[in-house]
């Protein structure tokens, strides 16, 4: 099952708004086969809860500028720790990184094939939280 051009277009939107804030781990995947809900899941982190919120801002402005569309439904709005837009046939799942690690959706969904978004350098997130010069976890 190949991602519909118009549906990639946005999804390529989306990310290129989020990068611009400097979203972290971007990831596109398509699950329309396994999921039949969407056809995609673009999957990344903002390094702090106020960039969380101000990635997922950018999504929406550009989404709406860009395509005229808004999110069907907003979750996770005003929290900073996972933000979920979903536009249907797509979803954007905005994480900070300490829920990015322990949701593991990156890994969940491993499976699905990449969409490409060119221009865009998609990466996993790290499976576990990076190490403090102490040893630990942050906080």
């Amino acid at each position: 099952m190949s991602v519909p051009t118009i549906v990639a277009e946005r999804v390529l939107s989306a990310a290129k708004a989020a990068q611009d804030k400097l979203a972290e781990h971007v990831l596109a995947l398509e699950v329309g086969e396994r999921l039949g809900i969407a056809d995609v899941f673009l999957i990344l982190s903002g390094g702090s809860e106020r960039q969380v919120e101000a990635i997922a801002e950018a999504v929406e402005d550009a989404l709406r500028e860009e395509h005229n569309e808004l999110p069907l439904r907003r979750e996770g709005r005003g929290s900073g720790h996972w933000v979920l837009l979903d536009y249907g046939d797509f979803v954007v799942h905005v994480q900070h990184p300490e829920d990015r690690s322990f949701y593991a959706l990156d890994r969940l969904w491993s499976s699905s094939p990449r969409l490409e978004l060119p221009g865009i350098e998609q990466s996993e997130a790290p499976a576990e939280l990076p190490e403090t010069e102490n040893g630990a976890q942050p906080a």
